[in-house]
């Protein structure tokens, strides 16, 4: 008895195909684009200076490159952040050092013209606003801004990982090297310093 032949398929590859789609982009390139500002943001926001943020996303993206371009893009993202969140740890570090070195190099006094630039500059007004309105939202995005400025690091990473960037649990674990218990306490204590910050909005 002749038994037909079945073709086989390819799942692995197909379900890339479709992950890639799902994700917004088809490689590493697309993919450090889609990043990037975001990164930078984050960076600053943990440096408060512009020029130190960029070089610390430009060393994240080469890392990144350099090591993991043969990784799935599902897994890019959290590799991303996590080796973003080694580079800020290690800024951090050797600031250390240099303040107790030079400790009068702590005063110095931040010129960077962008540090008000918000963490949404991020979304556009809606065309139906007033100028008033315009104002108010304006200083609301102020408000938030400096707000998770004031977080402690753990927690402002944690907030920025789950709540901006929609990151599981699992995923920020990665990126912040630490237990997914740790993340979910980060993350619910900074969520309740900014409500408390922003008692004042809750209306909104």
């Amino acid at each position: 008895m002749n038994v037909p032949l079945v073709s086989k398929k390819k799942p692995e590859k197909m379900g890339l195909n479709t992950a890639q789609v799902g994700l917004g982009y088809n490689s590493i390139e697309d993919f450090l684009k889609t990043i990037e500002r975001r990164a930078f943001h984050m960076a600053r926001m943990a440096t408060g200076n512009a020029d130190t943020a960029m070089d610390i996303v430009q060393d994240s993206m080469f890392k990144l490159v350099e090591k993991y371009a043969h990784k799935t893009p599902q897994e890019w993202k959290p590799l991303f952040y996590r080796i973003l969140n080694s580079k800020t740890t290690d800024y951090y570090r050797r600031k250390a050092v240099r303040d107790k070195v030079f400790p009068w190099s702590k005063y110095v006094v931040n010129t960077d013209s962008d540090q008000a630039t918000d963490i949404v500059d991020l979304t556009a007004g809606r065309l139906s606003e007033t100028p008033d309105e315009m104002m108010m939202r304006s200083q609301r995005i102020d408000k938030l801004t400096g707000a998770v400025n004031a977080l402690p690091r753990r927690q402002r990473e944690a907030f920025m990982l789950r709540c901006w960037e929609g990151m599981s649990t699992i995923e920020t674990a990665m990126s912040m090297k630490c237990s997914e218990g740790s993340v979910k306490t980060h993350y619910s204590r900074a969520m309740h310093s900014l409500r408390d910050m922003l008692e004042d909005y809750n209306y909104d």
